[in-house]
């Protein structure tokens, strides 16, 4: 071979070897179009394994999203990387998930859940780390200018849960947990309450990691009457304790009935009398009921029929969730914490929704917080499938309600369970913004 053909060669091999090494190389995803582009990093956390609330579901969820887009060359080109957190129930907990994504430079902490929102969002601003799509149950979530809610958090279900009773409850009792946030339930019921003239709710505090409820549920079954009285229920993962422990109540003198087979005006919902008088309708708001719950419980035998149950989101059979549960199917594999009726898992699916829309629209090589911060508050629009109305955080779009001024989507479902399946009672959203906003 003479010299001029071998170097000939060697060039040729020599640039293909280099091509090859661009197209394995670090950051480069299969099916990327373009040139290389930076990951992106960011954090789920939530409680698990612990007495109260656990919410394993959102961290699998980010993972299984994780796992799809990353199977389609990324978001815009990025690899999404998920690093997940255990959260504890505890503010120490909340605090050191948040100083992990600090630590570890993620761009955002999305569709996560935590009661402690004092200790994680001080770490969060001081990075400025947005917190996009939490669950919506803490006071910081809707006050925090990092803070980009997909649903009106507590706040929204329990005005909108009063809505809901008022038409067909003449007393309620509500059981909600001893807590900083629990504190706030009852004046949000009874303004959706007081909307339709109706008077305010018995509060029954409660421990939130009890084992059994045997004193409250006969309080709450007793102030709330057997004449169209109702007993809700706010006590998350407990609520499931809770109306186990008010169905053995032993039967109040003339007979009437305490489980779910309200008397209301759905003809279909299990509604009927016992022996002696109308029974007392149970209810809840997603989130402390669910499908999950209601399938582990007995389905159509299960004490939640006919129970009134308020939502964030369609009821989980609606064709909206469609492309959710395809995700779920092809990428979570056999991680059964995936349950795509779990409103955790719907609020992380939204939550990373919105993450890959922003991504997509600022259309850069390196994503940080503060482009991502900086989309979102300059009208980043996310279309989530009907799951929500579109969704922005514009201040002409926040509520500005006193307690809640960053609530943009203030929408909720009324849902009844029939046949052992959460339907929706009436079609569409109802709107509790002015409830919210007016609540005395």
């Amino acid at each position: 071979m003479t010299g001029r053909r071998l170097s000939t060669l060697l060039a040729s091999v020599t640039a293909a070897a280099a091509g090859a090494s661009l197209l394995t190389g670090c950051g480069v995803l299969p099916g990327a179009t373009g040139g290389s582009r930076e990951p992106v990093t960011v954090m789920t956390w939530a409680p698990d394994q612990t007495r109260a609330t656990n919410m394993p579901g959102m961290p699998a969820m980010a993972q299984t999203f994780a796992r799809w887009v990353n199977s389609q060359g990324g978001i815009d080109g990025h690899e999404l990387r998920v690093l997940t957190c255990n959260e504890q129930n505890t503010p120490t907990g909340a605090a050191s998930c948040a100083r992990r994504a600090v630590r570890e430079k993620a761009v955002a902490v999305v569709g996560s859940y935590s009661q402690n929102g004092r200790a994680f969002m001080a770490p969060l601003e001081a990075a400025g780390i947005p917190y996009i799509g939490g669950y919506g149950i803490t006071e910081d979530e809707f006050t925090s200018p990092l803070s980009y809610p997909v649903n009106g958090g507590l706040a929204a279900l329990l005005a909108g849960h009063g809505m809901q009773l008022a038409e067909d409850c003449d007393k309620v009792s509500l059981v909600r947990p001893d807590t900083l946030a629990g504190d706030r339930l009852p004046k949000l019921l009874d303004a959706g309450l007081k909307k339709a003239s109706k008077r305010g709710a018995v509060d029954i505090p409660a421990v939130e990691d009890a084992t059994e409820y045997t004193s409250q549920a006969a309080r709450a079954r007793d102030r709330a009457g057997t004449e169209d009285g109702c007993v809700a229920a706010v006590l998350g993962e407990r609520t499931q304790t809770f109306f186990d422990s008010f169905r053995r109540l032993p039967e109040p003198t003339g007979g009437s009935r305490t489980d779910g087979s309200g008397s209301g005006s759905d003809s279909d919902s299990g509604s009927g009398s016992g022996s002696g008088g109308s029974p007392i309708r149970i209810s809840s708001v997603l989130g402390s009921v669910g499908q999950p719950v209601i399938d582990r419980t007995g389905g159509a035998r299960s004490p939640f029929e006919g129970a009134y149950v308020t939502g964030w989101y369609p009821e989980a059979d609606d064709k909206s969730w469609e492309p959710m549960r395809e995700v779920v199917k092809e990428h979570a594999f056999a991680d059964n914490r995936v349950d795509p009726t779990d409103t955790g898992v719907q609020t992380t699916w939204i939550a990373y929704t919105v993450l890959k829309q922003v991504i997509e629209s600022l259309d850069t090589d390196v994503i940080t917080s503060a482009r991502i911060t900086q989309a979102l508050d300059h009208g980043a629009r996310v279309d989530t499938g009907g799951l929500t109305p579109p969704l922005r955080w514009m201040y002409e779009d926040l509520l500005g309600a006193p307690d809640f001024p960053r609530i943009v989507n203030h929408e909720v479902t009324f849902q009844v369970v029939r046949k052992g399946r959460l339907v929706a009672q009436k079609p569409g959203f109802v709107d509790v913004g002015p409830t919210v906003t007016n609540q005395g």
